[in-house]
This record gives C-alpha cells, structure tokens and sequence, in this order.
C-alpha cells in the first residue's frame, strides 16, 4: 500500500493540531494499529510538513490556515478527527466535526470560557443524538487505581467527607515558547506559536494545565461548587500574560471546603510537587499523585499502587476506548458531561483570581457567560 494510503478496515482519522502534543497523539494513534491517518490541519505550513513528512500524509492533504480544519473535514472517507490545536478553538472545530459527521477525540481542556464549555455540551449531545461518538482525554479518568480509589470514596469508605486540599506545582513547561514572545508579544501569529503563554488561546494555566488536578477533585466531589474566593498573579515569569500562581478555596455544599495552588515557578526543590490531591473524611484519607501512588489511608485501607507513565498509558487506553467505541457503536458519550464541569470549575476559579477577595459563585459564572476573544486580523484564513 503506498504511503499515506488509507487501509479499507481501518478508521480513517484526521488530525487538526499539529504542534508538540498533535505530533506526539499522532504516533500513539498510528503504533494503536485501528486507525489511517489520512489528513493533517494546523495553522503553520511547518507544522503540517513536519507531522505529514513522519507519517507519509502527502502534501495534498496538509491543510494550513485559520480554516485549514475545514477543508480537512470535506477530505473523502474521513471518519473521526483527533482536535489537539490550542484549547480557545476546541469548541468550534469540534462542533464543525460533529456537523460533518465524524467521531470526534478531543483534548483536555475542551473550552476556555463558559461559551466554550456550553458549546462542547451541546456537541456531545448533538453526536449522541447522530451515533457519534465524543471523548476527551482525560489521562487519571482512564487509571484503575484512580478509577478505584475513587469508586471506594464514593461508595462511603471515607465516611464524611470533612476537607480536601489539591495542587499543582510545577516549573513552567513553555520556556522554549518565549522566545516567540521577546520582539513582538502583539503579533497574533507570535502569540499562536507561543499560546500556552496566553490567556485567550490557554485559558490561562489554571484552566490548561492546573485542570489535571481540578478535574481529580471536581470528581472527588461529584457536584459542583458553590463558590470561590482567592488570587493569583504573574510576578516571576516575564512573557505572555498568564498567571504564574494561584490560590485559591473552593466552597462545595455540607460545608467542604477545599484548598487549591499552584505555581509554574522554581519551586527550588520543595516538596510534594506535581499534581496531588488529598481529600480527608471522617473515616480516612484518599491521596493520590498523577505518576505516582493512589491510596486510601484509615479503617478501610486501600493501597492502590503508582502508574508512572499515567500521561502515555492514559492516552493510549483512550484512544483504545475511542476505537472500540466508534466500532461497537456506543455513543454514550459519557467523558462530555464530567469534562465540561471540571473545565468550568477551571474558569471559576480563574474568575474568581482575577478579583482578588471577591467570591464568584457558580450561579455568578453561569450567568456571566463571559467570552474570551482573540483578534485574527491579519491572519492567513
């Protein structure tokens, strides 16, 4: 079969995103052995060449520009995308992949205001309703000792719930991206190269990066918050315009509250670091730490165990899941409704950072709907 051609007993995946992560999912997609990637869309000619040059995708099918996704979504034979570009564009893509008719796997976070997440809502429901099926990859909602540890709070073996505390300590991951950054921060193509810097396209790093832990303890908790309160700010890193810091409380009802920071500063070899979550009842204590050990302490001890290559071994039970959804025909749906909820728990406390001692209540963020907006004047369509 010659290179790029699509196998007729394969599913035949298109891949819009083309940066570090799409490259990487690319491969995991390819070693999974049930999907043809016939079609690449990102906005940068490099990106495509580079992906398509890897994966034998000819040039034909390297689609570049603001509506490169578009034309890849009319390729003949198409049957589901995997959308990994920057979180701001998640919401339409994946809506204009639903609308044409294909699977759709997408990225956490889905969305970076509460437009964004309302809108991936009603993509997941529209792709129920049309036997599509929708994902979002998260890594720990795949882990079984996760899965378990979790499981076991839920049916009560923590007893009540008491407090919780969640983190996400980290140096910052986009230091090769400053570059981009340092002649001209107000070029959008700039501030595309380097988005895990900037607000509108990120969400800002609560919601692209600290919602790996919020989403452990949105669900933990299994609802969502009535409110929260606390600051954040940017006093360490000098490109882009995203915080470098949080913290913040999140109040949840029956009076449990939970504790939340992170930093994307040199922490200088403090520790724990990483992404941890703690949550304490009246009969013991669950921690867990993305990498590392999931366990639940007190009268009904469960010594989990540690998945230090959660973030590969999440993705590829994911897009396992994926496959073997699309082939068995469930279109559930069921990662939607948790991820819109632990994405909007993100913006919540973004919300409630950017104003500093002011509580924003979930009804507040709800009624809101506030839109982030970034200019593409002078962009290539």
């Amino acid at each position: 079969m010659a290179a790029g051609a699509a196998s007729p007993d394969k599913i035949k995946l298109g891949l819009i995103g083309c940066g570090g992560r799409g490259s990487w999912i690319a491969n995991l997609f390819q070693k999974q052995g049930g999907y043809d990637l016939v079609a690449v869309a990102d906005y940068f000619p490099d990106r495509t060449a580079a992906v398509g040059q890897k994966l034998g995708i000819p040039e034909s099918r390297q689609y570049t520009g603001l509506s490169g996704y578009r034309r890849l979504l009319e390729q003949p034979g198409l049957e589901a995308v995997a959308i990994e570009s920057p979180p701001y564009f998640h919401p339409e893509q994946a809506a204009m992949a639903v609308a044409a008719g294909k699977h759709v796997y997408v990225a956490k976070p889905v969305a970076v205001d509460v437009p964004g997440c309302q809108t991936i809502a009603q993509s997941g429901e529209r792709a129920r309703d049309r036997k599509l099926c929708f994902l979002v990859d998260f890594q720990t909602r795949a882990d079984s000792f996760y899965i378990e540890a979790i499981r076991r709070l839920h049916q009560g073996d923590l007893g009540q719930l008491v407090f919780g505390e969640a983190i996400y300590h980290a140096e910052c991951p986009f230091r090769s991206k400053y570059k981009y950054l340092e002649t001209d921060p107000a070029n959008p193509e700039n501030r595309l190269r380097a988005w895990g810097l900037d607000r509108v396209l990120s969400g800002d790093i609560i919601v692209e990066q600290n919602i790996h832990t919020l989403d452990v303890m949105s669900w933990i908790m299994d609802q969502a918050p009535e409110y929260a309160v606390g600051t954040g700010g940017r006093k360490v890193r000098k490109f882009g315009d995203c915080c470098d810091y949080f913290a913040l409380l999140f109040q949840y009802p029956n009076q449990v509250g939970i504790t939340f920071s992170s930093r994307q500063i040199v922490g200088h070899g403090t520790q724990p670091d990483g992404i941890r979550n703690r949550m304490f009842g009246s009969q013991g204590v669950l921690e867990t730490a993305y990498g590392g050990q999931v366990m639940i302490r007190g009268e009904k001890f469960f010594d989990g165990g540690r998945s230090p290559g959660i973030y590969q071994e999440g993705a590829v039970a994911n897009i396992a899941a994926f496959h073997r959804s699309i082939r068995e025909g469930d279109c559930q749906n069921l990662t939607v409704a948790p991820s819109v909820r632990s994405n909007l728990v993100s913006i919540l406390g973004r919300t409630a950072a950017y104003q500093p001692g002011q509580v924003v209540t979930w009804d507040d963020l709800l009624r809101r709907n506030e839109k982030l907006e970034f200019d593409v004047r002078g962009m290539k369509g």
